[in-house]
């Protein structure tokens, strides 16, 4: 069932959803080569707790860590590792939200490591402008797919392919509700979109196939045939007017 939140709800959002958007632009002068991801982890889990904040992700299902930490092939989900390593050329994905008097923030970005090859420069770009394609149609009266179609066309128009296994969703009191949103499907379909509706949208991009494997660890996503990913994701409020972006630095 899709909840529709109230002004004090939304507002108790945008105070998570703030806190995720400092943390994750902080990372782009942080995150370097030689670093490990759990030193990521170990970063953004401090800076939620000084900001009074709880991780979102953290016990998540059993998930053991702050941030999902997803490096070169992996799509979603990578725990964090002292021994992961990033090494120059890499891109990381991180995952991660916090929970501020029960209510939920998500959000991801994907970062190059020091100096990257051109495809991963192009597809970390593609990714986010994917996002911001679909943004132009999170506008109350539209349906769901609308979105989903701007994101996959942005997308395949320069050769890259949609994740499938995985979607954006509602959010909350959970951190995962209804409605599902693929990154890929015709226009026209899925609910309507109203104001008071919060989704997560979240385009996860592959420079090969869309295809993937989950590793024995139960949590790690990577793609069968070990093709780059890139991660984009904001939480949306639907608005009378244009979105709102709980998670963006204004």
């Amino acid at each position: 069932m899709i909840t529709i939140k109230s002004k004090e709800e939304i507002e108790l959002m945008k105070e998570a959803g703030k806190v995720t958007a400092e943390i994750l632009a902080s990372l782009s002068d942080f995150i370097k080569p030689g670093m490990s991801t759990w030193e990521i982890d170990k970063y953004v889990e401090e800076e939620i707790l000084r900001h009074g904040q709880l991780p979102a992700f953290k016990g998540y299902a059993g998930f053991p860590a702050t941030v999902c930490a997803s490096v070169n092939e992996v799509v979603v989900h990578g725990i964090p590792s002292k021994r992961k390593i990033l090494r120059e050329g890499d891109i990381v994905s991180i995952d991660m939200g916090t929970v501020w008097k029960g209510y939920y923030s998500d959000a991801a970005r994907t970062y190059a490591v020091g100096t990257v090859s051109p495809e991963a420069a192009k597809l970390i770009e593609t990714t986010e402008r994917s996002f911001f394609e679909g943004l132009k149609f999170a506008r109350a009266g539209n349906r769901l797919s609308d979105i989903s179609h701007a994101i996959q066309v942005t997308c395949e128009a320069e050769g890259f392919s949609m994740i499938r296994d995985y979607v954006g969703h509602g959010i909350g009191t959970d951190m995962h509700e209804d409605p599902q949103i693929p990154n890929y499907g015709k226009p026209g379909h899925g609910p309507r979109l109203v104001p008071g509706m919060v989704i997560a949208v979240e385009p996860m991009v592959s420079a090969g196939s869309y295809e993937v494997e989950v590793l024995r660890d139960d949590w790690t996503a990577r793609t069968i045939d070990r093709s780059l990913t890139a991660h984009y994701e904001n939480t949306i409020v639907i608005t009378e007017d244009e979105p709102y972006l709980t998670t963006l630095l204004k």
